[in-house]
């Protein structure tokens, strides 16, 4: 049995942007927006994550990420199929799909090699063959099931990694600073909660996103001259 210790460093290790899976290079629309002058302060910023948490990651991605972990904690890899081809299903706009799957599969490549399991070995080879599709968030919740970590604290490092992404992207589009996105990260912790709260009630058919203007900015970016983010 692992130690709460170990658990700790796993979920640290887990949630940190060291892990090489290439969630830095994704801006979720922020890179449209802020090119079209749509974004052009902190409180902007701000308003924009807190649509993502309450309206498409807090419903879909997490929901997906929690039955996730379930699977594996039930040593149903079934329930993890389910979930991945469920959120895929959920997932409208082709690019998010691709960069889930990326990002995904980088992650899950690592992780088998990392935390050495039979089921992620599984995985990896069906997310190789094309047999899954392996989106990131699901297989966050996986990988952290088999690290030991509990379903609450997977999921609010994930959506804590979510949000420093962003906030990362905005730093690097010149939208804050960093003091700024360290007093925008503490602000939104009330809404990281809320999203992780709604997802933990929700069942797996009932995901639902909807903020059509960011996808517009989304399916907008490969229109772009000049692009830093893959999405």
């Amino acid at each position: 049995m692992q130690s709460s210790i170990s658990q700790q460093l796993a979920l640290m290790q887990l949630s940190d942007s060291f892990l090489p899976t290439g969630s830095f290079t994704l801006s979720h629309g922020l890179e449209t927006l802020v090119q079209t002058g749509q974004i052009d302060s902190a409180s902007a910023l701000q308003t924009f994550i807190r649509i993502l948490l309450r309206k498409k990651v807090g419903v879909t991605d997490t929901v997906a990420l929690i039955y996730g972990h379930r699977g594996i904690q039930a040593d149903n890899l079934d329930a993890v199929r389910q979930a991945d081809r469920q959120l895929f299903v959920q997932t409208a706009i082709s690019k998010n799909r691709t960069t889930q799957r990326q990002s995904g599969r980088a992650l899950l490549m690592v992780a088998s090699q990392t935390w050495q399991d039979e089921r992620l070995d599984i995985l990896n080879r069906e997310a190789a063959q094309g047999t899954i599709h392996g989106l990131h968030p699901v297989i966050f919740g996986a990988i952290a099931a088999v690290a030991g970590l509990n379903e609450r604290d997977t999921g609010l490092a994930f959506l804590h990694g979510f949000v420093t992404s962003i906030l990362g992207a905005a730093i690097r589009l010149g939208v804050l600073g960093h003091i700024q996105a360290q007093q925008i990260l503490l602000q939104l912790a009330p809404d990281i909660e809320a999203a992780w709260s709604t997802a933990a009630a929700m069942q797996l058919e009932q995901m639902w996103s909807c903020t059509p203007s960011i996808d517009i900015a989304q399916m907008q970016h490969p229109k772009l001259r000049q692009r830093l983010f893959a999405n």
